[in-house]
């Protein structure tokens, strides 16, 4: 693979030739052969559908842009790599490290459906197995996963179930209480999807027939309790209607019907803020759409996208803070996100791409997939961490805990753990790589995403055509397309505009043909095409600094599609594993605390961009091998340092004052980092600076705190909405039960105080935290501690602050004596002392 030659790259600047610049209005030309036509396409929704492919029959809404079967785009160069390194790495060798993949006794292989690992995790790992081993052509990999397939196959019943028995009954209890689980099958059903397209084997018909008809039979009272099921259910959604499109069976509309009638309410907003949840659900409404054509439905997937992104999202990489739920207070670049959130996002992106024809889906996808997916796993794939944060300085086995929701080594680059993710993120390049290009209308193409492959599709006539894509994006701005056709035919080439693009050039056959600043969406371009035709895309990558106003106003640096992270000495320290397949923390080498100095009156002005060597064994995420970086002036920033979880402290508002010497740092794509500083503060003089704050100790202590929760919230200055808000930090006493209990409140100097109030947590029909039986106030006079007198009860009230009035006392400390109800646990919201 190469770029575009000196030679056509001067052409592609060249004033020879015929530049057009594009308005709404199609345009046509006459360009060596023929004639051309090139047109703006805001979105693909409501143009004439593709006839050549399997698309959205009456009356669910056309299909904009098609998935073609499995193998029909195949990938090269780096992403191509990128699959070869899944396949030698823990995806492709998951059976040699999961006790969940053990076949001897294994749920999913049992004919009768007994055994264990009953779940998710083995279809999560077949989602994206199967379809590594399709696009790789990898006969260790397909043989393996068929022998899973058939496994599944086999299992169903007469009643139409198939899978593990466990699930059916809801034997293995949790918040199905005893009715059927369909959520690991839902994940099957896209597994028999991919095997279907590559086999065309008749039996997934049948089998998916029947498992609908089973559910059709389910009672809306037992069909999709919560939680998974109900959250995820519009996956079932999407598998009723690719059958649906395969089929005609009518009665698959009543059962989408009664799936959305019985599933989440996402189109009502969002019901659970658990990061892969809304990472997965939030597409839902939109594949309802395809049936209801209600425009509320359609509306609301943005809406959705929206709101999480305003409140969590201010960071770059495309992903946004649910380490791993969204919490109020925890909205710092230093929150993570979990790997298999990554990988479901983009999967979002991907099918909102195909439903809507809108190509901001697209814009999106890439952001995720080329800035925050890549670092979430070791540069051979062989290791992953369950949490990443674009802010992220050290990846080390110690909890994070409060400061990321999850406790536990979720920062080591462990193959053997991270469960949910060790499973599911296998899908995230395969389900990309399918979808770089589409069907599209009026049996077209469409260049939904950009990367070196190659795609072989029925075109106009149905004639099939082979283009060759090659290209460095998004480390370079230049694409290159090869056509091979056997006979010249006529059809519609759909050029994704990226949002971020400012100016597009396009060259035909070494002839400049389009040069011009078109809105984002698509370009057409329509002709009879030949044998040999090259077409070569150019798009201007911009250097632009993004401000996050609503998080502190820190700032990120971009380059095109890239977000840019400082570059951090990363030292890799075994800690586990074995010679195979090592755990790895990594720790920082050099300083990571600087503030950006930005140019004035343009923030650019002064960022150089150094483009590097290629690397040899074609892989670009990696911190030494970045193909492209950045260097600009910053200053360290003393005072910023780790807390006392070892996470980055949280940002201080920008701008912000440093007495220390500017510095020329480097910046490489975030992507390429493993550690990261991604969201920078900047540096500024003058009356409007802040001196950044050193955080001071929390001044509470307490007889016991829970390792997920701390003495920090008890005074962090954020109301709950009720007693039992989870969605803010909150202090317990979890997993004490009926014990006496304190927090204690220390003052750096005496005092007076006379009145505490206590918003009390209380999680009722959730958990086992409770108010308690009772409680009261002790000051300290210097020696011991003395009861206040109180001028009123010690309330236990829900949902309100419970405050107390007592003679004043001039004191250096004050101490609740919290006594916990029988069986029960307690926490507080939100303590004020006045």
């Amino acid at each position: 693979m190469s770029f575009v030659s000196r030679g056509n790259r001067e052409v592609m600047h060249s004033l020879l030739g015929v530049m057009v610049c594009v308005l709404m209005s199609a345009t046509r030309i006459t360009v060596g052969q023929g004639d051309l036509e090139i047109r703006e396409i805001p979105t693909l929704r409501g143009l004439p559908p593709n006839t050549l492919y399997v698309g959205n029959r009456p009356p669910l809404e056309p299909s904009p842009a098609i998935k073609m079967p499995i193998g029909a785009v195949r990938a090269r160069g780096w992403l191509s790599r990128q699959l070869q390194l899944e396949a030698e790495g823990f995806t492709g060798h998951l059976m040699e490290l999961s006790n969940f993949l053990k076949k001897e006794g294994n749920a999913w292989l049992s004919p009768s459906g007994e055994g264990h690992s009953f779940w998710e995790e083995v279809p999560y790992w077949l989602k994206g197995f199967i379809d590594l081993g399709y696009l790789l052509r990898d006969e260790r990999i397909i043989a393996e996963a068929h022998q899973w397939v058939e496994a599944v196959i086999a299992s169903q019943r007469e009643d139409g179930w198939f899978g593990p028995r466990a699930n059916l009954t809801g034997a293995h209890g949790g918040a199905t209480k005893a009715k059927p689980d369909l959520w690991p099958n839902m994940i099957m059903l896209n597994v028999l999807q991919s095997y279907y397209e590559f086999t065309e084997d008749p039996r997934v018909i049948e089998l998916m027939r029947k498992y609908f008809h089973w559910q059709l039979r389910v009672p809306d009272e037992d069909f999709l309790p919560p939680f998974w099921q109900q959250q995820r259910a519009g996956d079932n959604l999407a598998t009723v209607y690719w059958l649906y499109n395969r089929t005609g069976d009518e009665w698959l509309l009543e059962l989408a019907t009664k799936i959305f009638r019985n599933m989440a309410p996402w189109h009502e907003g969002i019901p659970n803020w658990h990061g892969v949840n809304i990472c997965q659900c939030f597409r839902s409404p939109a594949i309802y759409w395809m049936q209801s054509h209600n425009p509320e439905h359609l509306a609301r997937v943005e809406s959705n996208y929206q709101t999480v992104m305003n409140l969590y999202g201010q960071v770059p990489g495309g992903m946004f803070a649910a380490d791993e739920n969204c919490r109020q207070g925890y909205d710092d670049p230093r929150q993570a996100a979990e790997s298999c959130s990554m990988a479901e996002m983009m999967l979002s992106h991907e099918m909102l791409v195909t439903i809507t024809g809108d190509s901001i889906w697209a814009d999106r996808c890439e952001e995720v997939a080329f800035n925050s997916f890549p670092a979430c796993m070791t540069a051979d794939l062989k290791a992953l961490r369950y949490l990443t944060a674009p802010n992220m300085a050290l990846s080390d086995s110690a909890s994070k805990s409060p400061g990321l929701q999850n406790s536990g080594p979720m920062l080591r680059m462990d193959p053997w753990m991270h469960r949910c993710c060790q499973h599911n993120i296998g899908h995230g390049w395969p389900k990309f790589v399918q979808h770089l290009w589409l069907a599209g209308p009026e049996n077209g193409l469409v260049v939904a995403m950009y990367a070196p492959s190659a795609v072989e599709a029925k075109v106009g006539s149905g004639l099939v055509v082979r283009i060759t894509e090659e290209t460095y994006y998004p480390f370079a701005e230049e694409v290159n397309f090869r056509i091979e056709l056997t006979d010249p035919t006529t059809f519609p080439l759909y050029l994704r505009v990226p949002g971020w693009c400012p100016q597009v050039q396009i060259a035909l056959n070494e002839r400049n043909v389009y040069q011009g600043t078109p809105r984002p969406g698509f370009l057409e371009i329509r002709r009879q095409w030949h044998n040999g035709d090259r077409l070569i895309l150019r798009f201007s990558m911009a250097l632009r600094v993004h401000r996050w106003e609503k998080n502190k106003n820190s700032v990120s640096v971009y380059w095109g599609p890239l977000a840019f992270s400082l570059k951090i000495g990363e030292k890799y320290v075994r800690v586990g594993g074995t010679d195979r397949w090592p755990a790895w923390e990594i720790h920082p080498t050099t300083p990571w605390n600087y503030g950006l100095v930005l140019g004035e009156p343009d923030p650019t002005s002064g960022i150089e961009l150094e483009r590097r060597p290629w690397p040899q064994d074609d892989q670009p995420f990696s911190a030494d091998a970045a193909p492209v970086i950045l260097r600009m002036k910053a200053k360290r920033i003393p005072e910023w340092d780790f807390d006392e979880y070892g996470l980055v402290a949280p940002l201080q508002p920008s701008p912000v004052w440093s007495e220390e010497p500017e510095e020329i740092i480097t910046l490489i794509p975030m992507g390429c980092a493993r550690l990261r500083i991604s969201s920078f503060p900047v540096i500024g003089s003058g009356p409007g600076a802040g001196q950044w704050k050193k955080p001071t100790a929390t001044r509470w202590t307490a007889s016991h705190c829970w390792h997920a929760d701390t003495v920090r919230a008890i005074d962090d200055g954020i109301l709950p909405k009720n007693s039992g808000d989870r969605q803010i930090p909150r202090f317990t006493w979890w997993d004490h039960r009926g014990t006496t209990e304190w927090v204690m409140c220390r003052f750096p100097e005496a005092q007076v105080v006379s009145e505490v109030a206590v918003y009390w947590f209380d999680d009722t029909g959730f958990g086992h935290c409770r108010v308690p039986a009772s409680w009261h106030v002790e000051w300290y006079d210097g020696q011991t501690w003395r009861p206040v007198k109180a001028k009123g009860a010690y309330g236990v009230e829900r949902d309100q602050f419970n405050r107390v009035e007592f003679e004043p006392v001039k004191t250096t400390g004050l101490r609740l004596v919290v006594q916990l109800q029988e069986n029960f646990s307690a926490g507080i919201l939100e303590c004020q002392i006045k």
